[in-house]
């Protein structure tokens, strides 16, 4: 078995100068970082008191599974010979803040290729980078995937 280990340092920067005396007291920003990466600046979402310029642990959620969906799609499409040009997604989940879960994600993956006879191809590569994804194989909750494919 091979492990892969990752590190990440999360620093609170919210403390408006007497902590978290109270509720309202304090900001919900904080720094992740990863040695020799940008840091991002980060917060809760904004019902819960967070500030909306700052990507939101939800979003980071939804970016993990997008991009790890992403980077298989390419992979498998290189081996396969089919030519990508382009790629984009606008993920979108729903959270229960009833049962503090998210119940679902979904991918809506556009990909753009070079050969049009190629493209009834794509489904059946989405479907198996699902099956591939480290970050979807580690939810508790459906991941779907709604794909489009267009030829260059």
């Amino acid at each position: 078995m091979k492990l892969h280990h990752y590190t990440l340092q999360i620093t609170w920067t919210g403390n408006t100068g007497t902590g978290t005396s109270g509720y309202r007291n304090y900001e919900r920003s904080h720094t992740i970082q990863a040695e020799n990466k940008v840091t991002l600046e980060a917060s809760s979402d904004p019902a819960f008191r967070g500030d909306a310029s700052k990507y939101n642990p939800e979003e980071l959620l939804l970016a993990s599974l997008s991009s790890c969906h992403m980077l298989w799609f390419l992979h498998l499409c290189a081996d396969k010979g089919i030519i990508v040009t382009a790629y984009e997604d606008r993920p979108t989940g729903i959270l229960d803040e009833g049962s503090g879960r998210f119940t679902e994600a979904t991918l809506n993956p556009i990909a753009t290729i070079n050969d049009p006879a190629r493209l009834a191809e794509l489904e059946g590569i989405h479907h198996e980078a699902h099956k591939l994804c480290f970050i979807a194989n580690s939810v508790n909750f459906p991941v779907k995937h709604v794909a489009k494919a267009q030829s260059a």
